[in-house]
């Protein structure tokens, strides 16, 4: 298999969902051939790298979208160069983009899932609250929730843990908030994104699967 057999294996499997592709682990000489073959979305983990990345591809009307977790320190090197943010998990990093971005920014809220202690997000319990502290914030216009599954879970903790999401996510919905439309769920990686497209995934974050056998 070559990059675009995988490319067009997965969007096969896609019907209305943004395929983010992850290039965490590829340079900018694959995403300029990712970009020949129709991908317009790209996710980075890295400032450096997105930074780095998006410098020698500049000519390419790419959509960046940051997937990684963003540390308040690194904002003011990178907020001015991305189209979407799939982590905003604290009003520290809030108070920070909205001192440092120039246009509104479209971001999803990163909720915490699973129990694992290299996982960040928001609390669920805590959602509710933290959104309707975001009004302060207008800069910042909360497009939808993210969130991952844990990684070596069953196929049954997968499910679950995708249609709480969904659940949080339609909570937030009904409150109508104009500042959070939360239309969105970013959720679904390589090993799991069938499972978060059955349960309402609008953002898929696509990496090895891509890149598997690549020839």
């Amino acid at each position: 298999m070559n990059l675009k057999s995988n490319l067009d294996f997965v969007k096969k499997t896609l019907t209305t969902q943004t395929l983010i592709v992850a290039t965490k682990y590829v340079d900018y000489p694959v995403i300029r051939e990712l970009f020949d073959l129709g991908v317009k979305d790209v996710g980075e983990n890295r400032v450096q790298d997105m930074l780095r990345k998006k410098n020698a591809l500049s000519n390419l009307p790419i959509r960046w979208h940051f997937i990684g977790h963003l540390q308040s320190n690194k904002v003011k090197s990178m907020i001015n160069q991305i189209d979407c943010l799939h982590s905003l998990d604290s009003l520290k990093l809030a108070e920070t983009i909205q001192n440092e971005r120039k246009e509104k920014l479209d971001c999803f809220i990163e909720v915490k899932l699973t129990s694992e202690p290299n996982k960040t997000g928001v609390s669920p319990d805590l959602l509710v609250d933290f959104v309707k502290k975001l009004e302060r914030y207008d800069i910042i216009n909360i497009v939808g929730l993210m969130g991952m599954a844990e990684a070596n879970g069953s196929e049954t903790d997968t499910f679950e843990s995708f249609n709480r999401l969904r659940a949080l996510r339609d909570d937030i919905r009904i409150l109508h908030l104009p500042y959070a439309p939360c239309e969105y769920l970013s959720m679904g990686m390589s090993d799991d994104y069938l499972i978060a497209i059955a349960c309402g995934a609008t953002h898929v974050r696509l990496g090895s699967i891509l890149f598997r056998n690549e020839e």
